[in-house]
Order: structure tokens, then C-alpha cells, then sequence
């Protein structure tokens, strides 16, 4: 007799592995590189820009009225009881450089708002210079303190003779040929404020027309040859 299998026959076995799993399609977009790295850059580009919204809609900044400039920061210590208290003292000047200038001090306990009481005051104290081509109309001095300062009239072309903070106040006020002499202390503080009682003396006229260098020269050569003559000619005798 012979013996028979009787392990039943399976098609698992025959049946590859591969057919069982599900076939993926080769023929799928490809996305390049380029492609993906310059979406990304354009995103960003649109998320730092806020989407190209907003910004045309903003206002310009509009001009300052007056030109700021700091002459001196002070730190000030006051002792009392409970202790030093530390503040600074602020001095500004401001201009708009066509004949208005201002001088202010502030104090606080901080720089900026020190800077933007001094500039308050400074408003409040606007003096108005008289300029005529851009110089003074006449000679002016005074005396704060132990500080003077003298100006003097320039002609164009001369340019801001002066150092220091009076040369700010005269910058910021507008002058652009002036002559500038200080005797005694060199205090900021004191130079300043004879500064601007000088401008606020100035009278608001024509300045006096005076006779130019070349103008001067030409009258001394005149008188010089007139000597001159008066020596070459002959003496008159007398009668007898």
C-alpha cells in the first residue's frame, strides 16, 4: 500500500511576497528643490513685508518745528535725611535757524525727561533775532556774571567766528557771518545766556553802511600821493 500525503496544498507558498503588499505609484509629481526653496523665501519675504500691506498707508514724519541742540549735562546730589538723592540738570538749546532761538534748562531724575522739560521752557523764552544778509545789524555786548561776550557785524563770506556754546546759539538762531569776542569766566552756562541777552538788545533797523576794505585802501593811497605832491612843490618865496 502506499502511503498519501495528506497535507493539503497551499498557494501561499507559490504566490510571491511582493503581490500581497499594495503597489505604490511611480509616477507621483516630484517636487524640486528649487521649487520648494523659493516658495519658502517668498513666504518670508511676504511675512517680514506684512504682505505688502500697511506701509503705503503711513503718514511721512512730519518736519521738526525747531532744531535741538544739548549744551550741558549737570548730575546733581542733594543730601537729606533719608539719603542722596541723584538728578540731573539738562540745559538745550533750540533754533529754526530763520531768527527764533530758545534757551532752557530742566531738571529730573532722568536724561529725557530732563531734555524735554529744558525744551518746554526753552519754547516759553523764544527770542526773535533781527538779520539782515544773514549778520547782525549792529555791534552788541553784555556782561552775566563773570562772563562777556561781545559781536560784532561780519561780512558775507566771513562765516560764524565764535567757539563753544555761543557758537550753537548763534548756529540755531540763523546768523551765518558773525565776529565773536568772550572776556572772563568760559562757563556754558553763563556764556549762554549773555548770549541771548545780546540778541534780545539787538535793535530791529538797516545796519550802518560802512565804507568796504577796498573802499578804506583806496582813500589812504589818495591822501599818501597828496602828501607826496605837497613835499615835491617848490616853496613859495616871500616878498620882501
Amino acid at each position: 500500500m502506499t502511503e498519501e500525503n495528506t497535507t493539503p496544498k497551499t498557494e501561499a507558498t507559490t504566490a510571491p511576497a511582493a503581490d500581497a503588499a499594495p503597489k505604490v505609484q511611480a509616477d507621483a509629481p516630484k517636487v524640486s528643490a528649487d521649487k520648494r526653496t523659493s516658495g519658502n523665501n517668498s513666504d518670508q519675504g511676504e511675512r517680514r513685508s506684512g504682505g505688502g500691506r500697511g506701509r503705503r498707508d503711513r503718514k511721512p514724519r512730519e518736519a521738526k518745528e525747531f532744531e535741538e541742540s544739548i549744551i550741558q549735562i549737570d548730575r546733581v546730589t542733594r543730601v537729606t535725611k533719608g539719603g542722596r538723592q541723584l538728578r540731573f540738570r539738562v540745559s538745550v538749546v533750540i533754533g529754526d535757524q530763520k531768527g527764533r532761538v530758545g534757551y532752557g534748562i530742566g531738571k529730573s531724575a532722568e536724561v529725557m525727561s530732563g531734555v524735554q522739560k529744558a525744551i518746554a521752557e526753552a519754547k516759553r523764552n523764544m527770542v526773535t533775532v533781527p538779520i539782515f544778509e544773514d549778520t547782525i545789524p549792529h555791534a552788541v555786548s553784555y556782561k552775566f556774571k563773570a562772563s562777556k561776550v561781545f559781536l560784532l557785524p561780519a561780512p558775507e563770506g566771513k562765516g560764524v567766528i565764535a567757539g563753544g556754546a555761543v557758537r550753537k546759539v548763534l548756529e540755531l538762531a540763523g546768523i551765518k557771518n558773525v565776529l565773536s569776542k568772550m572776556h572772563g569766566s568760559r562757563n556754558k552756562l553763563n556764556s549762554v545766556y549773555a548770549t541771548m541777552e545780546c540778541l534780545r538788545a539787538l535793535q530791529n533797523r538797516a545796519p550802518i553802511e560802512t565804507k568796504s576794505e577796498d573802499e578804506v585802501a583806496a582813500e589812504a593811497e589818495a591822501k599818501a600821493t597828496k602828501v607826496k605832491e605837497a613835499k615835491k612843490a617848490p616853496a613859495k618865496k616871500k616878498d620882501a
